[in-house]
């Protein structure tokens, strides 16, 4: 069959069993990935695994606008009035489920310290997509989804940096090779750095030519091109892609404050590529991995969710942040996708043996848990913060 034909299955599966869990009051985000699981070759194998790689161009596409779109709402003046307890919180947040994952691994399960730390490296990861799909979708606004925003704009940043020292210690306690400085600190540096001065670059001269943009709809074909160039480039340079987008919007956001139009214009046709992702994304989950991880995968799923809650609330404790943010940040902060999946593919392909194969398989088993629990645990959170309004019964 064309390979369109895939991406209307696709698109229509999406849609209808949005339709159905819609009626059981569950986000669109978890029909979507419900939709991917039955047709993906886990269940029906109407879109077949050849198929599903063949279609990850979607991904890099969703992944590069959800960046852009995050990026978009760190705001550097509320970002200044909140201070540093942001960066700390951050750091709480995604280290503390890291620490957690590492000590659990290493002295209740006797893995290596190798394989702990890198687990326990990509436990650091949030996933923005389902996130984001979320408050879109429910239209959530208040100091929790305010804090959010940019929590998880930079969680990536913290959990790039965290995976690069660990893989370089891991790689270096499995030969016996003595650390270098350079490989522990200065390349994984370079990365987030690099991302960000791109991501800044190219909005410089976005906004450097907007002046010759006559109607909307250029200026729509340039905010896409943008948008690709960032992913392109950074990929091409080894930089994180999702942060040099996320540059791109933060930057344009704030020397442009108050311009819509440069994040509202794409909405149109962002949509459908997003629900293309998550069915796909749910296509691209092994259902049997569950089983194969076993009870070392349920201890990363449920220790890595305590890691966030804790840390969540330990920073924003700390600086006295709202009640809300306290009791209900670590809940939206469930969700883990693209970016540990990503992550454990790199493990897997740099770890000899088992390592990194057991690293893959208990990633993508607790990767099904998070995306479909994860969406409606923020949804919860989101409501009793008393950041979603529900539509009256009555």
């Amino acid at each position: 069959m064309h390979i369109l034909y895939y991406v209307a299955v696709v698109l229509a599966a999406g849609i209808f069993v949005a339709k159905i869990t819609g009626k059981l009051k569950l986000p669109n985000v978890t029909g979507y990935l419900i939709a991917g699981l039955l047709i993906g070759p886990s269940i029906t194998g109407l879109v077949p695994r050849t198929i599903v790689e063949q279609l990850s161009l979607f991904s890099d596409v969703a992944l590069a606008f959800i960046a852009y779109s995050i990026g978009s709402q760190i705001n550097f003046k509320h970002l200044k009035k909140v201070g540093i307890g942001i960066v700390v919180l951050t750091l709480l947040e995604a280290l503390m489920a890291m620490f957690l994952v590492v000590l659990v691994m290493f002295f209740v399960f006797k893995t290596s310290l190798a394989f702990a730390l890198l687990i326990g490296s990509i436990a650091c990861a949030t996933a923005p997509a389902a996130t984001m799909m979320v408050i879109r979708q429910y239209k959530a606004k208040g100091v929790v989804v305010d804090t959010l925003l940019p929590v998880v704009a930079m969680d990536d940043g913290v959990s790039i940096m965290a995976f690069g020292v660990a893989l370089t210690v891991s790689k270096a306690l499995i030969s016996g090779k003595e650390i270098q400085f350079t490989q522990l600190v200065v390349i994984p540096s370079i990365e987030i750095l690099g991302a960000l001065a791109l991501g800044a670059v190219i909005a410089f001269l976005f906004l450097s030519i907007e002046r010759i943009i006559k109607n909307e709809s250029e200026l729509m074909n340039l905010v896409i091109v943008i948008i690709f160039l960032g992913h392109a480039l950074a990929t091409r340079f080894h930089f994180s892609s999702l942060l040099a987008c996320m540059a791109i919007g933060a930057t344009i956001s704030n020397l442009r404050e108050g311009k819509i139009s440069y994040f509202s214009i794409v909405d149109n046709i962002t949509m459908p590529i997003f629900v293309a992702f998550f069915v796909i994304s749910g296509a691209d989950l092994d259902i049997f991995a569950l089983k194969a991880s076993g009870l070392i995968g349920l201890a990363y799923v449920l220790v890595r969710v305590a890691g966030k809650w804790l840390g969540a609330f330990t920073g924003a404790k700390l600086y006295h942040m709202p009640k809300t943010v306290q009791n209900y940040l670590g809940y939206t902060l469930v969700p883990q996708a693209g970016v540990a999946i990503g992550l454990s593919l790199v493990a897997q392909k740099a770890l000899p043996g088992d390592y990194g194969n057991e690293i893959r398989t208990i990633i993508l088993a607790a990767t099904v848990i998070y995306e479909f629990i994860g969406p409606l645990i923020t949804k919860k959170a989101l409501i009793a913060a008393g950041e979603i309004t529900l539509p009256s019964t009555k």
